[in-house]
C-alpha cells in the first residue's frame, strides 16, 4: 500500500528490496523479512514457475500480459507479483480491492499514464479484484489494451463467476496451488535461517506444525514467530497445541470454499463411498454451515441420484431432518449423518431425473398441442358433441386394467422417457415397463385389426 498512500519518503532505512527500493526500518513480519529475492526461490508453484511454466514462458519470451491469479489465501500473489515487476522492471503498485475507490483509482491510473508517456510501465497488483463492481473493473480495460499498465489481478473467489468477461478476455487466469507439505517444509527452513536457530520442536511437533498451517504459508510463519519466542523447552504436539491457535480450515459459506465442498459431498455419496461423504459433511460442520442447508442437500441426493432405485431414500432423509429439527445441534446432526451413510451405499439411479429433464425439453419443443379428444372429459352437451370423450375406455373394466389407449396429443409420434435401470427396486420398474409396453403393443394390433 505504500506506493498508493505514501508519499514522503522514509526518514531510516534498514534494507532494500531486490529492485534497491528503501525499506523503513522497525520491526517487520516475519513473512516479509523472507520474501524471496526472485521466482526460483518461491516454493509450491512449480506448474507456472518451473522450467515449463507458463509465468516462464512469459517472461522468456518478453511478452509479459496481464494476468489473475487464482488461489486460496497464503500461497504466494503478493509475492510472485512483486518479483515480476522485478524480473521486468516495472514500477509495481500495489492497491486492494477493499480499500480504494475511485479517487485512488484515478490517481494511479494518471502516475501509471505519465510513465508511460516517459517510456517507463507500471505493473498493478489488485488484491481481492473481485471486490470491485463492474464499472471499476471496466476502467482498467483501455489502459490494459493500450499498454499503460500491466495488471496482476489476486482472488480467492473463482473468476468464471466474479469477474468481468471483458478482464477476463484480456488477462489470462492461472491457479495457484494449496501450498503441499514439502514447499512448508522449506518455508520454515528458510524461517529458521533468517532466525538463526532451529525451532524448539519435536520431530512429530514440526509435522503438527505443517498440519496447523492447512496449507497457507502466511499462517505458517505466524506460527513460528509464536514458537520462536519459546524459550527453556522443547515442545511436542500436545505442547504445540496449547502454545499456538490452530489456523482455522479455509471455508467461506458464500464462496468457493462452499461451492467446493458441497459437490465433493454430493459426488462422495453418487460414488458410493460413505466415509468419504462423512469427512466432507464433517468439515463443512466445522466449517460452520448450517445443517438445514446439509439437510435440504442430502434430500436433493436422494432424488436425483438414488430416485426409484430406492423410494424409501427420500423418507430417510425427511425423517433425518425432521430428528434434526426436533433434536438441534449438535445431537442432530447424527440423523443427517446416518442418512448420508444411508444414500451412499442405497442402489443409484438417475432414470426418473433423466426422463424428467427429457419430457421437460419435449413439452418445450410441442407448444400447445391439446390432448386427444378422447381423454378429455365432456361435462356439457355441446362437449359431446364436439368428439370429447368419444372412444375413451374405462382401463379398470379391461382384463388387465390396462387399455393400452395412446395419451399423447394426437400427431405426435409417442415418446420413451423414463428407462429404469438394473438395479435396486427399478428391476421391478423395467419388469412393470416391459409388461405395459407388451401390452400396448397388443392392443394397437386389435386395432389395426
Amino acid at each position: 500500500m505504500a506506493d498508493l498512500f505514501d508519499t514522503d519518503p522514509p526518514k531510516e532505512v534498514a534494507t532494500r528490496s531486490a529492485k534497491g527500493e528503501a525499506r523503513p526500518a522497525g520491526p517487520r513480519p516475519l513473512a516479509d523479512r523472507i520474501r524471496p529475492g526472485g521466482l526460483s526461490e518461491v516454493f509450491g508453484q512449480e506448474h507456472i514457475l518451473g522450467p515449463d511454466g507458463t509465468l516462464t514462458a512469459m517472461l522468456e519470451s518478453g511478452s509479459l500480459g496481464s494476468v489473475i491469479f487464482w488461489g486460496p489465501p497464503g500461497v504466494g500473489k503478493t509475492t510472485i507479483a512483486r518479483l515480476l515487476a522485478d524480473a521486468t522492471n516495472l514500477k509495481f503498485v500495489q492497491i486492494s480491492a477493499i480499500f480504494s475507490g475511485v479517487a485512488e483509482l484515478r490517481k494511479i491510473f494518471d502516475a501509471a499514464r505519465t510513465r508511460h508517456e516517459n517510456g517507463s510501465g507500471t505493473l498493478l497488483f489488485v488484491d481481492e479484484i473481485h471486490r470491485f463492481n463492474k464499472a471499476q473493473q471496466d476502467a482498467f480495460l483501455p489502459l490494459m489494451e493500450n499498454g499503460t499498465i500491466i495488471l496482476v489481478g489476486a482472488t480467492t473467489e473463482n473468476p468464471s463467476f466474479e469477474l468481468n468477461r471483458a478482464l477476463l478476455s484480456r488477462s489470462q487466469v492461472l491457479t495457484l496451488r494449496r501450498l503441499e507439505d514439502d514447499a512448508l517444509k522449506k518455508l520454515v527452513e528458510r524461517a529458521e535461517t533468517e532466525l538463526g536457530r532451529n525451532l524448539p520442536l519435536t520431530d512429530g511437533a514440526r509435522d503438527d506444525l505443517i498440519s496447523m498451517a492447512d496449507g497457507d504459508g502466511r499462517a505458517l510463519l505466524n506460527l513460528v514467530e509464536q514458537i520462536a519466542t519459546v524459550q527453556g523447552e522443547v515442545l511436542d504436539g500436545p505442547s504445540l497445541v496449547q502454545r499456538v491457535s490452530r489456523r482455522a480450515a479455509q471455508y467461506d459459506k458464500s464462496g468457493d470454499g462452499h461451492y467446493n465442498l458441497i459437490s465433493a459431498l454430493h459426488k462422495s455419496v453418487r460414488g458410493s463411498d460413505p466415509d468419504a461423504a462423512l469427512y466432507w459433511f464433517a468439515r463443512m460442520l466445522q466449517g460452520g454451515e448450517d445443517p438445514r442447508y446439509l439437510a435440504r442437500r442430502i434430500l436433493r441426493m436422494a432424488v436425483e441420484d438414488i430416485g426409484l432405485a430406492d423410494p424409501r431414500a427420500q423418507t430417510v432423509c425427511l425423517e433425518g431432518w425432521q430428528t434434526y429439527e426436533r433434536l438441534g445441534s449438535p445431537e442432530g446432526e447424527l440423523a443427517l449423518a446416518q442418512a448420508l451413510v444411508y444414500l451412499a451405499l442405497a442402489p443409484k439411479s438417475n432414470a426418473a431425473y433423466v426422463a424428467y429433464k427429457a419430457a421437460m425439453s419435449s413439452a418445450k419443443s410441442t407448444g400447445s398441442q391439446p390432448p386427444p379428444n378422447h381423454i378429455l372429459n365432456a361435462p356439457t352437451t355441446w362437449m359431446k358433441k364436439e368428439g370429447f370423450g368419444s372412444g375413451y375406455v374405462y382401463d379398470h373394466d379391461t382384463e388387465h386394467g390396462f387399455s393400452g389407449q395412446n395419451y399423447f396429443p394426437d400427431g405426435m409420434e409417442r415418446e420413451s422417457y423414463y428407462d429404469p435401470i438394473e438395479r435396486g427396486e427399478e428391476r421391478e420398474m423395467r419388469k412393470r415397463l416391459q409388461y405395459f409396453a407388451k401390452l400396448r403393443a397388443k392392443a394397437g394390433e386389435r386395432s389395426q385389426d
